[in-house]
Order: structure tokens, then C-alpha cells, then sequence
């Protein structure tokens, strides 16, 4: 049932003082096909220790396997002390600070989330938050065409996450914005030349590092490109490679807005969510950013003291000329991302960045030397995911892999079909010697045993048709 705090003494006393007979009345307007029905699905109650075994049940029945797939989504080490501060009741039950002077803890956290964050990316303000990594680029893109004001085209490059560009095309497609999708090259990233063709008179381009297939974009010329067609240049990026690599505020010029998923940044994968998304941008674009943004002042006796700086949302005095109607930020997932940072600090992060890079190019040493078995962009510098062609079909190997307990990485034909033949496999700090020779031998094993005769969508020049 409903959590209702009246009696129903307490409800039929406010019935008869309005003069309505019963609750249900008070709707009469909603047509009877608009309502929901009973939920006679739901199971009768149980009691909480038959809650907690089923919930044990349902864990040993997922089971506990292997992962090397990343796509967006990743298995990093977290401290035990990140949760464990997290979970304490001054952040787990604190919300939003709607009332900013009775908030001033929460309102510090966030300050320093915002501080971490901009240092991170290179730039010189960040917000505290979005929901996840592709309604942030969507919120960049909007963002940048209102600084842009006389374009409202977006170039986008194929190697975006799949996910991120079908999030992105359903956010800003009801406001004539076009998004202009630039193919990728035969070495896994964006061509150039189409590059610069499409950049006159675009708002924005797009710029991911490292990008959907792991690999590094050539950023610098990007962001140069972009900034010579009079475009403004969107940093998609991953926070951890931000450790190891260049930020965006300094590739070429510097990038306008920087954005990402913060799932690395100390959230467990848990079945897709929650995450949260992250921005950065440039000092003089800071009123067109969305979302809240913590300031530090002095208080009337000279002591620190934090206030909502901009809170450019409809839910305030912003109304109609609001920059987003998201309104509530991932402020637990905020806290954790925060103390998880601060326990690594800089050289912590980059030591998981340079060991989530080592285990990869280790792997990928030992599957190039595997029979049926061949690097997609073998010439192009990567992070901590690789695509390989099979001689075999991915599906199968898959489920082979999955049945000896590993994710084996992530299938990429349905989002690009040409890629039909081909894995995403990640590897990062959480693998060790033994789990990469572990994945070797049973890849290795499978993919022999299911080795097509000719190839089954495969180039052995490694190349992807034009």
C-alpha cells in the first residue's frame, strides 16, 4: 500500500470539511482509462528475514563472473573507506540543499566535487552534477548552441557511444538542432578530411577521448579544426584517462565545455545505474551551464560559508529562460565520487590509469598472437579498451566465455554493423596476471573450436569499408 500519513479518520474529517464523499471523487475529472489498476500482480507481503533470503537467493543466482567489458561502463578498485563515509547518515539521508544556509556540509561537498572536477578536466568551472554521461553531452550540446546563436547544427562523430548519440538525438531533436554524424576511419577514428567539411557554420563539434573503441582521437587537431570553423569544441571524456592523458582545457585552444560519465570515479556497476554525469566549461560561459553551482564566500564574521552561486533551473526565478528542466542532481553518487577522489588523490588516479592501460596493452599482445583471431586498429594508440575480429561468431564465443564465468566484452554489431565480426574488450587495475591469462586460455580454446572457413565478415587487411 501507499505510505499515506493519515488515519482514516484523519482523511474522511478532510472529505466532509470540503465536502467530497470519498477520495476517488476528487479525480472524477480522469477518464477510467487513464487510471492504473490494481496491482494484483504484486505478491502477498513477506517478512524480512524471507525478504533478505530471497535477496540472497537472487544474488547466488546472478552469479559472480569475470568482466572484461567495458563500453561506458566500468570495474574499477573502490576503497572501502568510500562507501563506508558515504553511507554514514550526514550524506546518505541529506538531499538537495533547497535551503542553502542550513546545508552548509552538503553544500562543501559539492564545492570541493566542483573544484576536483574542474582541476581534472583542465577548466576553469564545473557544476555539481547531471544525471549520467549522455544527458550530459545533450546538456553540452544545448549549451553550446545557445552560446553559438546562430547555428543549431552539432557535429558528432560515429565513434560517440551509440547510447550517448540516440540520447542526445532524443533531447535535442524538439529544438531543430541537427546533429551532423562524421564516419569513422579505417583506424578507428574520426576521418579529418570529412572533418573539415562539415565544421563550416556548425555551432559545435564533439570531440570524445578515448572514444567508443578505445582509441585516442588526434584532440588537438580537432578542437583546432573546430576552433577555425568558428565552432565551439565539446570534450567527451573518460575522468580516469583524464589522470594519464592531456585534459580538454588543454587541447589546442582548450575545449568550451568538457563533459562525461562519472562512473569511475568510485560508483559500483550495479545492472546500469544510478551514475552521474559530469560538466566543465570555460569561466565566461559559466551563466549558460546547467544545473547548480556552489560558491565559497565570507560569511558577516569572516568565516568561510558556501551558497548555490547559479542556479540556473525553471524551478527558480529562471522560469521559461531556465538552461535545463533537469533539476535534481546524483548528489550520493556526487559524495562518493568526491571521497573517492580524495583518498587517491592526483598520482593515486593516474596509477589506476597507467595499470588499467598496462593490463590492456598486455592483453592485447597475447590475443593478436591467437589463430582467427586480429587486432581491428592495430596502428591506433589506445586506453584501456581494444576491438578484435574474429573468425568466429562473436555471439557464440560469447556465450562460451560466459558459461567458464567470463563477460568477454561487448558485441559490436548492432551498432555498427560493419563491425559485425568484432569484440570491445576492456581491461582495467582490477585484473591481474592470472585473470588475463585465465581469459586468454579459454578464448583461445573457444575461438579454435568455432573457427569459420572463409571468414564470416572478415578483412584481413584490417580494414572497414569506407
Amino acid at each position: 500500500m501507499p505510505f499515506v500519513p493519515h488515519t482514516p479518520q484523519e482523511t474522511q474529517e478532510m472529505l466532509d470539511a470540503i465536502g467530497v464523499e470519498s477520495v476517488d471523487a476528487l479525480f472524477d475529472e480522469i477518464p477510467p482509462a487513464l487510471r492504473s489498476s490494481p496491482l494484483d500482480a504484486v505478491p502477498e507481503a513477506l517478512s524480512e528475514q524471507a525478504v533478505m533470503r530471497l535477496m540472497r537467493e537472487r544474488a547466488a543466482a546472478d552469479g559472480e563472473f569475470l568482466t572484461f567489458v567495458g563500453a561506458g561502463a566500468y570495474e574499477h578498485h573502490i576503497p572501502a573507506a568510500v562507501w563506508e563515509i558515504t553511507s554514514r547518515g550526514e550524506f546518505y539521508t541529506a538531499y538537495t540543499p533547497y535551503q542553502a544556509e542550513a546545508s552548509q556540509g552538503t553544500l562543501q561537498l559539492l564545492y570541493e566535487f566542483q573544484t576536483m572536477i574542474a582541476s581534472l578536466m583542465g577548466m576553469d568551472a564545473a557544476n555539481a552534477s547531471l544525471y549520467d554521461g549522455a544527458s550530459a553531452l545533450a546538456e553540452a550540446v544545448l549549451m553550446a548552441v545557445r552560446l553559438h546563436g546562430e547555428s543549431r547544427r552539432v557535429v558528432m562523430p560515429e565513434s560517440v557511444h551509440p547510447l550517448y548519440r540516440r540520447v542526445v538525438t532524443t533531447i535535442v531533436s524538439a529544438q531543430a538542432i541537427t546533429l551532423d554524424i562524421v564516419p569513422v576511419g579505417e583506424n578507428g577514428t574520426t576521418r579529418m578530411a570529412d572533418l573539415a567539411e562539415r565544421l563550416p557554420g556548425a555551432a559545435a563539434l564533439v570531440v570524445p577521448e578515448p572514444n567508443f573503441f578505445g582509441c585516442l582521437e588526434d584532440v588537438t587537431a580537432m578542437v583546432g579544426l573546430a576552433q577555425s570553423a568558428g565552432a565551439l569544441a565539446i570534450g567527451l571524456v573518460n575522468p580516469v584517462a583524464c589522470a594519464l592523458l592531456a585534459p580538454p582545457g588543454e587541447w589546442a585552444g582548450g575545449c568550451d565545455i568538457a563533459v562525461g560519465e562519472g562512473q569511475p570515479l568510485g560508483v559500483p556497476l550495479a545492472s546500469g545505474g544510478p551514475y552521474f554525469g559530469f560538466m566543465a566549461c570555460r569561466r565566461e560561459h559559466v551563466r549558460q551551464m546547467p544545473g547548480r553551482i556552489v560558491g565559497r564566500t565570507l560569511d558577516s564574521e569572516g568565516r568561510s560559508a558556501f551558497t548555490l552561486t547559479l542556479q540556473a533551473r525553471e524551478q527558480h526565478i529562471r522560469r521559461s529562460k531556465a538552461t535545463s528542466n533537469i533539476c535534481t542532481n546524483q548528489g550520493l553518487l556526487v559524495t562518493a565520487a568526491t571521497i573517492h577522489m580524495a583518498l587517491l588523490g592526483p598520482v593515486g588516479l593516474r596509477q589506476v590509469a597507467l595499470a588499467s592501460h598496462a593490463n590492456t596493452a598486455r592483453l592485447r599482445e597475447r590475443l593478436q598472437a591467437i589463430a582467427g583471431v586480429q587486432l581491428a586498429f592495430p596502428a591506433t594508440a589506445f586506453f584501456h579498451e581494444i576491438v578484435v575480429r574474429l573468425k568466429a561468431p562473436v555471439a557464440e564465443v560469447l556465450r562460451a566465455l560466459e558459461a567458464q564465468g567470463i563477460v568477454g566484452g561487448y558485441a559490436l554489431g548492432d551498432a555498427f554493423p560493419d563491425l559485425a565480426d568484432a569484440l570491445l574488450i576492456c581491461v582495467t587495475e582490477t585484473k591481474t596476471e592470472a585473470d588475463i591469462e585465465h581469459y586468454v586460455q579459454h578464448f583461445e580454446r573457444i575461438v579454435s573450436k568455432r573457427r569459420l572457413e572463409p571468414p564470416c565478415a572478415y578483412k584481413d587487411d584490417n580494414q572497414r569499408s569506407p
